[in-house]
């Protein structure tokens, strides 16, 4: 699959200087995807970022980005990076770039096809196992995707970060048929997350349904800050304050065969 257009910058840090990327990929008729793309010297896998709340970045052809930038797996791409990942966060599609984005969409086929297209340009283009990663809502969006895809055009392993557990409005991901995922599965989540629809109860028996799974496991965290909306990013939810330990002991499951 070939991008059909394609950007570049340049974001320095205080420790390295990274070349990101802002690529739109086509998916479905007249619709394409636009992606952040960071690419790691020291290739392992590739992580595709799947952000929560309404998935509307509304990335700028400079890499920035109108929303998101605190979220989870947004403002932790480059500590991805760093552990020798190749990092695709993604946007919103181009027929959902106003409100309310991909709301009522994670679980309808065009997303799913949307999300194959950009599986199957990581692959061609890094070589490497792809991942899916979620986070909050974006959880529901990598279970959906990970029971509607399988073989080559599904993801290699699926890690679920503060997944939402229950929802009054719409499935939730232990009410997935998570029977048909037969791939790692790594579920993350905070002892004390405060969101209602991710009650740390839930997560243990959210493992128990992921029955063939062939590795599955609950990582568990604690402490960090709290602050503000429990369902956003800079409370327990967001993993705020634990952010270097969550991405490494992640990176450790995912490259040592989640033993």
């Amino acid at each position: 699959m070939r991008a059909i257009v394609f950007f570049a910058f340049w974001l320095l840090t205080a420790t390295t200087a990274l070349a990101q990327q802002v690529v739109d990929i086509p998916t479905r008729p007249s619709v394409t995807q636009r992606l952040l793309v960071l690419s790691s010297a020291s290739t392992k896998a590739t992580l595709i970022m799947l952000p929560g709340g309404h998935g509307g970045l509304q990335l700028f052809p400079n890499g920035g980005m109108k929303w998101g930038e605190g979220n989870f797996l947004v403002r932790t791409r480059q500590l991805f990076a760093d552990q020798g990942f190749n990092v695709v966060v993604v946007d919103a599609p181009s027929d959902r770039q106003s409100a309310p984005f991909l709301g009522g969409q994670r679980q309808k086929p065009e997303h799913a096809d949307d999300i194959k297209a950009v599986i199957a340009w990581a692959r061609e283009t890094h070589k490497v196992p792809v991942w899916l990663v979620g986070t909050s809502r974006g959880t529901q969006s990598a279970g959906y995707v990970a029971t509607e895809l399988s073989g080559s055009d599904g993801p290699d392993g699926v890690v679920l970060t503060a997944t939402i557990l229950t929802d009054p409005k719409g499935r939730a991901v232990p009410m997935m048929p998570l029977e048909k995922i037969r791939i790692p599965v790594l579920v993350v989540h905070h002892e004390e997350d405060g969101c209602s629809h991710c009650a740390f109860a839930g997560a243990p028996s959210l493992i128990d349904k992921l029955s063939n799974a062939p590795r599955k496991q609950l990582l568990v965290f604690k402490g960090g800050r709290n602050v503000g909306d429990p369902c956003e990013a800079m409370a327990y939810h967001g993993f705020n304050g634990i952010e270097n330990d969550v991405v490494q002991k992640i990176a450790t499951w995912i490259l040592d065969g989640g033993r």
